[in-house]
């Protein structure tokens, strides 16, 4: 029994196990996660959610109240279609009728909300040929853009990362996974700075209808390929330049999205969180045929040991150990006697 618990099968067996209850706790975690942000969500938004029927409710009757040959049904038919349309991105507003929703810079900026995933939801398809030549532009674009992003995030890793830090290793001799997790922690303040806090800035001036809250909200919701919805930069009424300001919107989520990914690449090369993430993974078993591999050479080994120990066995047969002791010089018919 305590040979087989100290062999290197049950060892294996133990550290199968050992990655099995860490996942289970993995998985446990994140339910109470998920459960702990509903719970908050919850308790948060509620109350805004009742004072906002409440006083829609009393926006409504007051607007029956002063328009008497208006009746509810013809009301609520209108509003119901209002709705609907606005949920297309038409609105009814006067003041709304110019902001075009697909025109070239705003289908370009659709274009890159459905490629990166983050899907504001403001603007969608009108027609069924629409909605169809959606599903087949995602099911290609969407496998394009990841090559397209992999692939930049590699070479853009390879000058932003790895050479540097390999570099500053050699020349300054510190440690290099210290080096490494100093160097990532520069790059995600650098980019937390470029990518969100100054252009929160940006929007906050250009949006007038933003603060900065607001504004760093719809960076982070963006960057992150959240995509609410609930914020989408360049549909004010009075948006002067949009057009232009559509275009430069869209080279921005590029530029950011990539930078996110460089940023969380770094992290993920970093030897403490390699070695986090091993706790939670399967550990790989060997194939059978591995196996016999294996036993294959340990029986080889095994053979060739045994045959140096009869080699020798025979050797020390064959000569006593009184001869094999005996030198030249001590013989007492060799040449320097006589």
């Amino acid at each position: 029994m305590l040979q087989c618990l100290s062999g290197s099968s049950c060892v294996r067996v133990i550290e199968g196990y050992r990655s099995t209850w860490y996942f289970l706790v993995l998985v446990l975690a994140y339910v109470l996660y998920l459960i702990f942000g509903a719970l908050v969500f919850s308790a948060v938004e509620l109350p805004y959610e009742e004072l906002l029927r409440q006083e829609l409710r009393t926006v409504k009757q007051q607007f029956l109240n002063d328009n008497e040959c208006l009746s509810e049904e013809r009301l609520e038919e209108f509003l119901t279609r209002a709705l609907e349309a606005s949920n297309y991105g038409v609105s009814v507003l006067n003041n709304a009728t110019t902001n075009w929703n697909w025109d070239f810079t705003s289908a370009l900026f659709f274009a890159s909300t459905v490629l990166s995933t983050t899907g504001y939801g403001h603007t969608v398809p009108l027609s069924d040929g629409g909605k169809a030549f959606c599903i087949i532009y995602s099911v290609v674009g969407i496998p394009f853009t990841l090559l397209f992003l992999t692939a930049v995030v590699q070479r853009i890793m390879e000058f932003s990362t790895r050479r540097p830090v390999e570099y500053l290793h050699r020349h300054w001799g510190m440690s290099k996974p210290l080096l490494a997790a100093l160097h990532a922690s520069l790059l995600a303040i650098i980019t937390v700075s470029c990518f969100f806090l100054i252009p929160a800035i940006i929007f906050s001036v250009l949006e007038e209808e933003w603060n900065f809250l607001e504004s760093f909200y719809f960076c982070f919701i963006s960057l992150s390929t959240i995509g609410l919805g609930d914020y989408v930069p360049g549909e004010g009424y009075h948006q002067r330049f949009r057009e232009l300001y559509k275009l430069g919107i869209t080279f921005y989520l590029i530029l950011g999205l990539i930078a996110m990914l460089v940023v969380l690449e770094t992290f993920c090369e970093l030897q403490q969180l390699k070695k986090l993430r091993k706790m939670f993974y399967l550990r790989k078993q060997k194939t059978e045929d591995q196996l016999n591999i294996v036993d294959h050479d340990h029986l080889s080994f095994a053979s060739v040991s045994d045959q140096a120990a009869s080699f020798k066995e025979d050797k020390t047969d064959m000569f006593p150990d009184d001869v094999v002791a005996a030198s030249p010089t001590t013989t007492s018919n060799g040449p320097m006697d006589r």
